[in-house]
Formats: structure tokens, sequence, C-alpha cells
């Protein structure tokens, strides 16, 4: 099975790969909405019981990789080297996309980031819901119960990536959208999500991340993964 994560500009790649190489790209690439770290977030969050937590600003560094959308270029790059795509941020771009959409329900209401996300998805004409908290420690419990609180924070994702987006987003994709044995293309991996999930699921794919810090960390992250899945076959090979 073919799996490739490569530290450098998905540009410089593309070119070579023929039409319809990929089943599907499932890419997220920048908005341009300056969603890049460097803000400070701190802040106290109100619970249902009414006392407030302080949930703490990740820190994340500046790295200004969200000033402005991907050219148009990388968007006919995009659609000629894939059959079918899923595009967040599809919103934000000015580039003709006729087809489904996915909208993430963020459970986020009163906050002051955005209540959901969305994207472009050419494998249907439908528009389809998923929801699932995602908010600083306020993580959903399950892909069923995504408006319910997770309990015990220790299962919560850690973030690496100031737009990190959680797996079960993409558990969800892999289960609605994908089959296994697909060839995937990600763009933009940030921190991995994507290819945990992939992983899981058994489809191949070649991902790529310009910057080579968050590329460490991804890939990191994508390595503690493996080792649990590892650890999980050889308690089960003892138990036969």
């Amino acid at each position: 099975m073919q799996r490739e994560f490569i530290c450098g500009d998905c540009m410089n790649f593309l070119p070579d790969f023929p039409d319809n190489y990929f089943d599907v790209a499932v890419v997220d690439p920048p908005y341009g909405i300056k969603e890049h770290g460097g803000k400070n977030r701190s802040k106290y969050v109100k619970q249902k019981n009414g006392s407030s937590i302080y949930v703490p600003d990740g820190g994340y560094k500046n790295y200004g990789w969200d000033n402005k959308p991907p050219d148009r270029e990388y968007f006919k790059q995009l659609f000629r080297v894939s059959k079918n795509q899923i595009i967040w941020g599809c919103n934000y771009f000015d580039y003709q996309m006729a087809g489904g959409l996915i909208i993430w329900d963020k459970c986020n209401d009163g906050s002051d980031q955005s209540d959901a996300e969305v994207a472009y998805c050419s494998l249907t004409r439908r528009v389809d819901i998923f929801r699932y908290m995602w908010r600083g420690m306020f993580q959903g419990k399950s892909i069923i119960e995504g408006t319910i609180q997770q309990g015990n924070k220790k299962l919560n994702e850690k973030r690496i990536h100031p737009t990190q987006k959680p797996v079960n987003l993409y558990r969800w994709i892999c289960q609605k959208y994908l089959q296994k044995g697909m060839r995937i293309l990600d763009t933009h991996v940030g921190s991995a999500s994507s290819l945990i999930a992939y992983e899981e699921y058994g489809l191949e794919y070649a991902g790529y991340e310009i910057n080579e810090d968050y590329y460490n960390d991804a890939r990191k992250r994508l390595e503690e993964f493996r080792s649990q899945i590892t650890l999980f076959d050889l308690g089960m090979e003892e138990h036969k």
C-alpha cells in the first residue's frame, strides 16, 4: 500500500501526476482569512453549571501562511489530477465549483469563532451536515453525540496546529464518501488528522505540508498513532 507524507510545496509535485491519478482529493488549503496563529484567545469560558474555567490560547506562532487563498493554478492542477474533490473553505475561493456541500457544525454558538465550516463535495449534489463540538477543551463526545461535551478531557485530541480539524471529521468523511483501496490526495496536511483517519480506513494517500515545523509535529503525531496500533496488535496476539 502506497502512503507518502512529504515536506514540500504541493505545487512542485502536482504537475508530475497524470490526469485523474487520485480517486479523491480531500484538501484544506489556506482560506486567506489570517487564521494562522499569533492571536491571543486566552479567556474564561462559562460552563453549564455556572462556573468558569480558564482556557489558554494555544500559543501558535504566526507563519503568515493564511494571508491569501491559493491561486487559480492550484485549483486547475487539483481538478486535473483527481477524479473527485472535497475542498474545505470553498466559500472563500473565487473559483466555480458545482456540486454538493458538506457543513461541519462545530456546535460553537456563543464563541468568537465560526459556527461552521463549509466544503465543496463533487461526490454528491446533497448538502450533508456533520455535527461535532470543537472548541478548545470542549470537544464532541462522539460523531453521533456531537453536541454533548466530552466528560474526560484526557480523551481530547491534542492540538498542534492553529486550524486543526478533528480526526473524527475525517473518519466521518471516510465512512460516508470514500471506499477502501482508494487513492487520496491531501495538499495541505497540517496536523495529520486526515492521514490518521486514512490509515485507519485502509486508504492510500499522498500528503504534502510546506511548513517544516508543522510537518515535523504532524509526522511525530502520525508515528505515535502508528505505535499505538502496533501495541494494540501485539496485545491481541498475546490473547490468542
